[in-house]
């Protein structure tokens, strides 16, 4: 072979090498925007929801990418360039309402009737033992409600301290990842553990009275995910949370709910939770609010969750600082407005079919038979 055949083979290489990059990458983006779609709880299907943020930022530059280096542009580089473009618009039009871009009925100006309250929800990671920073939060902080999430008996000594200026409180330390505490300094009515789907897998319910004697009703949530690592999918976790999105119902006034879903709030069984519940979500038109992995800022997610009804308006909505935590802390600031209906329209409600799709989903749930370790290792 010449030098002047082996000039143009090098010169043909570089295409060709930018051309199956885009093939390739285009193919695992396409796959993972897909998955979701097919109706199927196993994790593989499921657990593509949480990273459409970043399904959206791939599929855009991949898409780009594509344009700019590929030569070759034949019909099946445009039926590729085809599929990432639609899934990158379809992400994007899924996660507008949760951006501050969207635009909602102002409820900024509304009265207050009731003192605020103020909560911090924080999946603590049960491995973790860096007890004095969560410990130095609050006392920064100065919530009204506190909600831990994988604290087991460790925790439990190390947030002692915490009973002084939170005499209200219910511990259920576990050695799963699962266990769970309630501390508060305001008045308490009712305070109980439920265990919907599973003997190891609490909620917390609480009625509390604010300040000025306004009644409330919180909910704390903590369902395992589906994943490689936990469960194989994701039955337990929506049976949890739908079987709290109708106990919810059975309640007139003020209600919150709020916790470590491990789910996004535009998945399918979030959606569903919404609606059963007629709860609103306060990351609607505030921003994602991404509280999950709390050490890698590229791959976080909302995971921790927070839904109100409609006589609940939020002042405060935001993460706090890591305490060495696979989570952040959501920090959230309310008041209640019993006459005030300018959120009533952001309330949605089932579709018909949507019922039994809902009662099946509960049914599944409390099915389901895990095997989830009664001690937890890392």
């Amino acid at each position: 072979m010449n030098n002047k055949s082996e000039i143009i083979l090098k010169d043909q290489s570089g295409p060709r090498h930018m051309e199956i990059i885009y093939y390739i990458l285009s193919s695992i983006w396409i796959i993972a925007g897909i998955l979701p779609f097919i109706s199927n709880q196993h994790w593989i299907f499921r657990v593509w929801e949480f990273g459409r943020i970043q399904l959206f930022i791939l599929h855009s530059l991949t898409l780009i990418f594509g344009l700019i280096l590929v030569d070759e542009k034949d019909k099946f580089f445009w039926l590729v360039s085809l599929l990432n473009f639609t899934l990158s618009v379809y992400h994007a039009v899924v996660l507008f309402p949760y951006t501050t871009l969207y635009k909602k009925n102002p409820s900024n100006d509304v009265p207050k009737h009731s003192d605020s309250v103020s909560i911090i929800s924080v999946n603590v990671y049960q491995f973790n033992e860096s007890f004095q920073e969560l410990i130095d939060l609050v006392k920064e902080v100065k919530p009204d409600v506190i909600l831990t999430m994988e604290s087991n008996q460790a925790w439990d000594d190390g947030m002692k301290v915490l009973e002084k200026d939170y005499p209200n409180f219910k511990k259920i330390p576990l050695e799963n990842t699962y266990g769970m505490h309630f501390y508060t300094s305001l008045k308490v009515r009712d305070l109980k553990v439920n265990y919907f789907v599973a003997d190891d897998l609490p909620s917390i319910e609480a009625e509390l009275l604010t300040k000025d004697g306004n009644s409330f009703r919180l909910f704390g949530v903590h369902p395992p995910p589906p994943s490689p690592t936990e469960e194989d999918n994701s039955k337990e976790r929506d049976g949890e949370l739908l079987s709290i999105a109708k106990r919810v119902t059975e309640d007139d006034g003020p209600v919150v709910v709020v916790g470590d879903f491990n789910n996004v709030a535009w998945a399918k069984s979030s959606i569903l939770f919404r609606k059963t519940s007629e709860l609103i979500d306060p990351r609607i038109g505030r921003g994602f609010v991404s509280t999950f992995h709390a050490k890698y800022r590229l791959l976080r997610f909302p995971i921790d969750l927070f839904f109100h009804s409609t006589d609940v308006f939020i002042e405060e909505f935001k993460t706090l600082r890591n305490i060495n935590s696979d989570h952040l802390p959501l920090y959230c600031k309310f008041y209640i407005n019993k006459v005030e209906s300018v959120q009533d329209e952001e309330v949605e409600v089932l579709e018909e079919e949507e019922h039994e799709e809902v009662e099946e989903m509960i049914e599944d749930g409390i099915e389901e038979e895990s095997d989830r370790p009664v001690v937890a290792k890392e």
